[in-house]
């Protein structure tokens, strides 16, 4: 064998074996793609979209305001001593351009169940609360029941309450631009087109914001016309 064969002989059997060494390294196994894991981006966030209507109000109701008007014996347990509450959710509307529909026919029942009421008991502290908003504004969203009240869900979640709205141990005056600016600090996207502090006999009685169908905040002028216009009102307090 001459010089040049074995020197192409070394080489060959150096390639050899460098091939082999690759063949044995491990090679990070690929997680398979599953039809769930396929599915979960697009559907973690989703929520039902409802029909028939412009966009959503929000409406907050201040509950120590309503139990002193009508329940102070607090026989309800939403004005029932040591409950606490501040904020509780009065409804979530389906509204027009102008004006909303009411009392819209569906398959629905017009009863909500025990089991689905249940659901949302610690937002809305009442089962004939929250058979009443299903027949009056749910029924007009296009949802079933059960897609209803998760949006209903889904919209209270959306809304931060900022610190100085929250439930106080003594009363609060303050003016209502001012409770909607700190609720439109507490939450980007808001603005004073798409919220309206309302009041009645010189207290805050609600907060309402307006939401598009898939719970984005806007602009709804109908609404924002409707504000209290006192310079200043009363925040009452937990009692």
């Amino acid at each position: 064998m001459t010089p040049s064969s074995r020197a192409r002989s070394v080489l060959l059997a150096l390639a050899a074996l460098l091939a082999l060494a690759g063949c044995g390294e491990e090679k990070p196994a690929e997680k398979p793609h599953t039809e769930e894991s396929r599915k979960a981006p697009q559907t973690q966030a989703k929520i039902p979209i409802g029909k028939g209507f412009d966009f959503y109000v929000l409406s907050l109701s201040w509950s120590p305001s309503w139990c002193a008007e009508n329940d102070a014996s607090g026989k309800t347990q939403q004005c029932r001593r040591g409950n606490d509450y501040g904020f509780i959710m009065h409804g979530l509307w389906p509204q027009n351009e102008r004006g909303y529909p009411e009392f819209c026919r569906t398959r629905e029942s017009d009863r909500v169940p025990d089991s689905l009421g249940r659901t949302v008991l610690d937002i809305i502290p009442s089962m004939g609360l929250i058979g009443h908003q299903w027949r009056k504004h749910g029924s007009c969203s296009g949802l079933s029941q059960r897609d209803y009240f998760s949006v209903v869900r889904a919209a209270r979640e959306r809304i931060h309450i900022p610190k100085s709205l929250e439930p106080q141990r003594d009363d609060i005056s303050a003016a209502p631009d001012a409770m909607e600016q700190a609720l439109i600090a507490s939450n980007p996207g808001l603005d004073r087109k798409g919220i309206a502090v309302t009041c009645a006999g010189g207290q805050l009685e609600e907060i309402r914001i307006c939401m598009t169908p898939d719970l984005g905040f806007r602009p709804c002028p109908e609404i924002d016309r409707a504000a209290c216009r006192a310079k200043t009102i009363q925040q009452p307090s937990i009692r």
